[in-house]
């Protein structure tokens, strides 16, 4: 997969402004957890945009993404009507797992290796004496 140009990286940061602004504000949907957009990936013709999103709670997760499906066409339009292109992007919504990844990962690395911030670690650095 290429990386996106400029352009289409320009174009999802303002899908993802959009879609941010329209949540908090049109939305009212009671399934709507706690959401937050964290990517968005449009296609180079800006016919379809993959919105990443996360809950606060896993219980979230398939009540937010039926309501961001539910909500669709009314997305769709705010976005149509900011972006001022030939195409409005069908939007299509994943839950990012990658949060999920990470933290994973990083409880993983802290069995195996606990970080030295952990307890009993010393507050401050231990001064030199001097010569």
């Amino acid at each position: 997969m290429t990386p996106p140009g400029n352009r289409q990286r320009r174009g999802g940061e303002l899908i993802k402004d959009v879609l941010a602004e329209s949540l908090n504000r049109d939305v009212s949907d009671p399934r709507l957890g706690f959401v937050t957009i964290t990517d968005v990936l449009p296609s180079p013709d800006f016919a379809s945009a993959t919105v990443y999103f996360t809950t606060l709670t896993k219980n979230q997760r398939e009540p937010s993404l039926r309501a961001l499906e539910s909500a669709r066409g009314l997305l769709q339009a705010r976005v149509g009507r900011a972006m001022r292109t030939r195409n409005t992007p069908h939007l299509v919504f994943v839950y990012d797992t990658q949060p999920d990844h990470a933290r994973r990962i990083a409880r993983l690395l802290d069995e195996v290796a606990p970080s030295p911030e952990g307890p009993g670690a010393p507050d401050e650095p231990v001064a030199e004496p001097d010569a």
